[in-house]
């Protein structure tokens, strides 16, 4: 039997393994490991890590251990429970402000966001049609798109226009065959959060074209200097919005994998009726203990103020190392230019610029090259105790200041 002829052309067809071109996680993963090889003695100081570095708070832990042992919740959980679904209403509300939405009909549980946004093509599009997706960012919705025989189209997000879409750009002709506009705010890894003059722009675009907007609000909680938002809240957006919320970010439950979808009726029953033949619903328990912090304001700022924390002082030993480090609006990001070069020699983009920082000084960011060279670096970093915090950054900034970066 030859298996290699029967692979879709979806994922590569005949020559689907065969290749050798390396990704750039998997590039950066190679140079960690080849700089802990060349410095065993030296500590990796990890910011490229995208997940929370804290457990999921002590009320949500404790609710689990409960409901795990309750027989009640050993079946399948299919769209969900009733009480998660009504518990994130009240976190909407209590949020952001939005209030009035039906927790039977504008809410459906997801096993996480990934999945969710893999499922929403599967909705809307059909072949030759199209989704916007913007970059950098998130590539599920549209690698899901490009499975079914839809068109991806990139909306590039640049720094001269604050890291938001350039709506005026987009070409006539594609809006015309547009099903989906993915977005991502606050953004991974700009930092941008949205403000509502652009929440309503992007509003009346929506109606005015006739596209879903599919907001992903993963970091929705974690927002610096500024109010919360959700779409859902300003005027119209109801109607030509489906918003994305995940427990990852917001509470630490990144592998508890649980989140929920919200908005427009209509929308949510489409996504309802694909995943109910897709997956069989997450554990009734995780969704139980969810529930006990999911609204808990209190819980949320605990884990928003210790980025907060950590961001302020990572943006200060950036900015005396040379980077342009400014607080982001959302997120546990930092989202900088990436140096020229460094010790003495020239970068081409910025991935060299994350291999010579990985390579040779065992510092771990993540480049962006798609619009502009960037490094993000994350708040996430391992440390020992909120203490530790400081001797983990001093050494970032003496190994920063060894690098030699130019500017």
């Amino acid at each position: 039997m030859d298996l290699q002829k029967l692979f879709a052309e979806r994922i590569g067809g005949t020559q689907f393994g065969l290749t050798d071109e390396i990704y750039k996680f998997e590039k950066i993963k190679r140079a960690k490991t080849a700089a802990r090889a060349a410095r065993p003695g030296v500590e990796m100081l990890d910011f490229g890590v995208g997940e929370p570095d804290q457990m999921a708070p002590g009320p949500i832990r404790e609710a689990l251990k409960i409901a795990v042992d309750d027989p009640a919740n050993r079946g399948y959980a299919d769209n969900g429970i009733r009480a998660f679904k009504v518990a994130a209403a009240q976190y909407l509300e209590k949020f952001f402000g939005v209030g009035g939405l039906d927790p039977d009909s504008e809410i459906n549980h997801s096993i996480g966001s990934k999945p969710a946004l893999a499922m929403l093509p599967l909705c809307f599009v059909n072949p030759g049609e199209a989704v916007l997706l913007t970059v950098p960012g998130y590539p599920v919705l549209g690698t899901h798109t490009r499975y079914l025989g839809g068109e991806v189209v990139k909306v590039p997000l640049r720094a001269e226009h604050g890291f938001f879409p350039d709506l005026q750009a987009l070409d006539p002709a594609v809006l015309k065959r547009t099903k989906l506009f993915y977005v991502n705010y606050p953004n991974n890894p700009t930092g941008t959060a949205a403000t509502p003059e652009f929440f309503d722009q992007l509003i009346a675009f929506a109606h005015q074209h006739n596209i879903l907007v599919v907001q992903d609000a993963a970091y929705a909680t974690l927002i610096y200097g500024r109010e919360r938002l959700s779409i859902l809240g300003r005027p119209g957006g109801k109607d030509c919005a489906i918003e994305l919320h995940s427990m990852s970010k917001s509470y630490n439950m990144t592998g508890w994998r649980l989140g929920f979808v919200a908005g427009s009726a209509q929308a949510v029953k489409a996504f309802a009726e694909v995943k109910d033949n897709v997956d069989s619903g997450q554990f009734k328990a995780i969704q139980l203990a969810a529930c006990a912090g999911i609204a808990d304001i209190q819980l949320s700022e605990s884990i928003r103020e210790h980025y907060r924390c950590r961001l302020e002082k990572l943006v200060h030993i950036l900015k005396a190392a040379g980077f342009a480090a400014k607080m982001p609006g959302g997120t546990f990001y930092l989202y900088v230019p990436a140096p020229k070069g460094g010790g003495g020699r020239l970068f081409k983009n910025a991935e060299d610029a994350s291999q010579y920082l990985i390579r040779e000084h065992s510092i771990s960011t993540v480049p962006w090259d798609d619009v502009g060279a960037f490094l993000r670096f994350g708040a996430t970093f391992e440390s020992a105790s909120d203490a530790d915090d400081d001797r983990v950054l001093a050494e970032l900034s003496c190994r920063l200041a060894a690098a030699r970066l130019a500017f």
